[in-house]
């Protein structure tokens, strides 16, 4: 019996499919209609959205100027926007002009540039539509906030076609990027940015640097300069006393900056440096696991990766918070 109703239910399929007006579908338009949602996949892929941690360097102007808790909140979550689609921009392009030294590398020949899944025309059609929508967005906000907007598109486009093969240049730009993103997040609010506070960053941003060519350099091994020819300038040696300077320098500043009488009369406060061994622990850990447990390529996906590091970023964000925003800590 159920052998029956199984060979009519075949037939009047076949009967069905083969009707005028029903057509089976092929498998052919089925990997069409897949084709624009991979391609839309890629292109999402290739923005990087796990690096967009480096934009949070936006609010800095927005912490440290006490306005977290007021409307500024508004444009400096605009600034962050704009931010996430020009740096997503950036890496479009980069990985363009990168693509065949990409295929060569193990950790990066699956970025969807270099392995085909994103085309280089719709690659850098994205780049440019991102780079327009971002800059129009960063107009109407404020005239000083495009003009900071445009120099970090120029600086870091400079970076990917040539600035990345000049030796010490290379990390200075990568660390002026963090620079501009948090004189950006000032400036569209409105607030000065302290001296102090660019000086930490651009030293926090040169040591992650340093330590991502070291790590670059170590784990390519005789390859490096094939995937990366920068590197065939640096040494490990050269490399370790730049990260020991820079290491020294920005717990050094960071220190000076919150026993600073600026420091203190702006907060009212004489508890900033209870914030130190935060610092401390996040420099030292950082170290820890790129000496020892030879990570630190990406110093944005360590951070979300690493318990706890993410556990002290965060430690050392509410300590912030709770000393220059609260009452009766003096």
């Amino acid at each position: 019996m159920t052998g029956r109703r199984s060979s009519a239910t075949r037939a009047w399929s076949w009967t069905r499919a083969t009707r005028p007006g029903v057509s089976r579908p092929s498998r052919r338009t089925s990997s069409a209609s897949r084709a624009p949602m991979s391609m839309i996949a890629a292109a999402v892929a290739s923005l990087r959205p796990k690096q967009w941690v480096k934009n949070l360097f936006v609010f800095a102007g927005l912490i440290f100027a006490q306005k977290l808790f007021t409307p500024a909140v508004w444009p400096a979550l605009a600034a962050f926007a704009v931010f996430c689609a020009l740096s997503g921009s950036v890496y479009l392009l980069n990985d363009v002009a990168d693509r065949e030294r990409d295929r060569l590398d193990p950790r990066k020949r699956g970025r969807p540039i270099a392995a085909g899944r994103l085309g280089v025309g719709a690659a850098v059609a994205a780049a440019a539509a991102l780079i327009l929508a971002g800059l129009g967005a960063a107009a109407l906000l404020s005239g000083a906030f495009l003009a900071t907007a445009v120099a970090y598109v120029v600086l870091l486009t400079a970076y990917s076609a040539w600035l990345k093969h000049v030796v010490i240049v290379d990390v200075l730009v990568v660390a002026g990027g963090f620079v501009l993103r948090a004189v950006a997040g000032a400036v569209v609010i409105r607030v000065e940015m302290s001296g102090w506070l660019l000086i930490c960053t651009i030293l926090l941003a040169l040591f992650l640097a340093l330590g991502k060519r070291r790590f670059e350099y170590l784990s390519l091994g005789g390859d490096a300069a094939a995937h990366r020819p920068i590197l065939a300038e640096y040494s490990p040696g050269l490399l370790d006393q730049m990260i020991a300077v820079v290491t020294a320098s920005t717990v050094t500043a960071y220190a000076l900056y919150t026993m600073s009488p600026e420091t203190v009369a702006k907060f009212r406060t004489q508890l900033l440096p209870a914030t130190l061994p935060f610092v401390l622990y996040g420099i030292f850990r950082y170290l820890y696991l790129l000496y020892r447990r030879q990570l630190g390529g990406n110093p944005s996906e360590l951070l979300l990766g690493d318990r706890a590091l993410l556990l002290n970023a965060l430690g050392w964000l509410l300590a912030v918070l709770l000393i220059i925003y609260g009452t009766g800590l003096e």
